[in-house]
């Protein structure tokens, strides 16, 4: 079982940066590769970023690329989004969610575990 909490999102204007957190429960976050995924109103889920277990491997949405970084910290069980030249198209409701498969995935219906979300709001 793995609980995660997500936190470090806001008011931001466009430009701007934000540096979101995502702080995980139990010993065995270093066997979850982890993602991070956004929900806008009246849109689905959508994939943000994905870091493999050992954090050497990202991908990232077309949307976002060149702009926002995952990273992780195995010792202290969290996972970074580092969200650079924000747009308003970013605003969204920022969740982080966690998967036990060797595979990196983008598809929200693997993941086994989510965060609560954090909102950013992009102003223009």
């Amino acid at each position: 079982q793995v609980q995660l909490v997500e936190s470090g999102g806001g008011l931001v204007q466009a430009g701007g940066s934000l540096r979101l957190s995502c702080a995980a429960s139990g010993r065995t976050f270093s066997s979850y590769s982890m993602g991070w995924f956004r929900q806008a109103p009246g849109k689905e889920r959508e994939f943000v970023a994905a870091l493999s277990r050992s954090g050497r491997t990202t991908y990232y949405a077309d949307s976002v690329k060149g702009r926002f970084t995952i990273s992780r910290d195995n010792a202290k069980n969290t996972v970074y989004l580092q969200m650079n030249s924000l747009k308003p198209e970013d605003t969204a409701v920022y969740y982080c969610a966690a998967e036990s498969s060797v595979v990196m995935t983008t598809t929200p219906g693997e993941y086994d575990y989510w965060g609560q979300g954090t909102q950013v709001t992009v102003s223009s």
